[in-house]
């Protein structure tokens, strides 16, 4: 059997951060010998949520009292423009896996446009894998620093590269839509604006201007050699907790059907154990995929034959984050990709 893996998580308070510690916790090869958080200190996660997977874990510590020897892997679960500044002091001491969207981007300034910030490590910008397992397998496999992709971005880029590599759409009008739960944006997000006295809001929000137009941009062209991918998205949140769908509208490339398609997502899940091709008369939802690493896709005739409707849903904290993040972890230390996440 292989040794325990040590494994320390920073943030663990989180949303994110929770959902990592409980998947970590039934992991057979980790041993979570250190859980940082930046607000409460000196207490257990089993007082803050009686979940069985909390128990005999140890005691909450400021995130910047972590030491490297003690571990193996560091997972930040940690706040953008704050990763980075533990990377800083962590790199080539251990292996790292990145939750923040610090080292998404590959252009510094592209960084610093989206985010506001000057990124304080850009040097190892370079050095980062785009944890996009089902994309990127042989270049996690081995990898010592891992950057998982933001939620948005994950659920848009995994039915949409396949069909893009494959030539099957046309790259000049893809227009997105998703709808995400408000645990997308974190504890700070005040839950009152999602509920009057008598009933509970929807709303969007940064349509085109959102921060993860810049990595879906960036990702989708590199799988398109002929020109630059453009698309427009609309994101929205909802006055559920978790879950998220996104509805993608793309025209067909001469020639090309709604087979073609279909052919090339069947091919996906057989070599992908989380991607989930639905081809019966089950109803993508929130429910559907809820605390599961499951990226499930459905397609739908459009009115017109030359375009198709794609539609995608995924847990936005397990495969939009926590998941995804240790399934990179199985693929890099090559473990069984599905360990501890089905």
């Amino acid at each position: 059997m292989k040794n325990k893996i040590r494994v320390a998580v920073l943030g663990s308070t989180g949303y994110v951060g929770m959902e990592l510690v409980k998947i970590l916790s039934n992991h057979s090869y980790v041993d979570i010998n250190f859980l940082g958080s930046e607000t409460i200190h000196g207490s257990y996660l089993n007082n803050i949520d009686n979940t069985k997977e909390y128990n005999q874990l140890p005691l909450l510590r400021p995130n910047n009292s972590f030491n490297t020897e003690d571990s193996d892997y560091v997972f930040l679960a940690l706040p953008h423009a704050v990763s980075n500044k533990y990377v800083k002091k962590y790199f080539n001491k251990i292996n790292i896996i990145d939750l923040s969207a610090d080292f998404r981007l590959d252009n510094f300034d592209v960084y610093k446009e989206n985010y506001g910030n000057e990124h304080e490590c850009k040097e190892h910008l370079k050095n980062f894998i785009y944890g996009l397992a089902e994309i990127n397998r042989d270049k996690i496999e081995n990898s010592k620093n891992i950057a998982v992709p933001g939620c948005y971005p994950t659920s848009i880029l995994l039915p949409l590269i396949p069909l893009i590599k494959n030539k099957l759409i046309d790259t000049e009008n893809i227009i997105i839509d998703s709808k995400s739960g408000y645990s997308g944006a974190g504890k700070k997000f005040d839950f009152n604006k999602m509920k009057s006295k008598n009933d509970y809001n929807f709303y969007n929000y940064n349509t085109n201007n959102h921060r993860h137009i810049a990595e879906i941009k960036q990702e989708l062209n590199k799988h398109n050699s002929e020109n630059e991918v453009k698309f427009s998205f609309n994101p929205h949140i909802l006055p559920n907790f978790r879950g998220m769908i996104s509805t993608i509208y793309c025209d067909l490339n001469i020639s090309i059907k709604k087979t073609d398609v279909i052919n090339i997502l069947n091919d996906l899940q057989k070599i992908n154990p989380f991607i989930k091709y639905i081809d019966n008369d089950e109803t993508l939802d929130f429910f559907s995929v809820q605390n599961s690493n499951y990226c499930k896709i459905k397609i739908f005739n459009h009115h017109s034959e030359d375009k198709i409707i794609i539609v995608s849903a995924i847990d936005n904290l397990i495969k939009g984050a926590a998941g995804q993040a240790v399934q990179c972890f199985n693929i890099a230390e090559n473990i069984e990709e599905t360990v501890s996440l089905v």
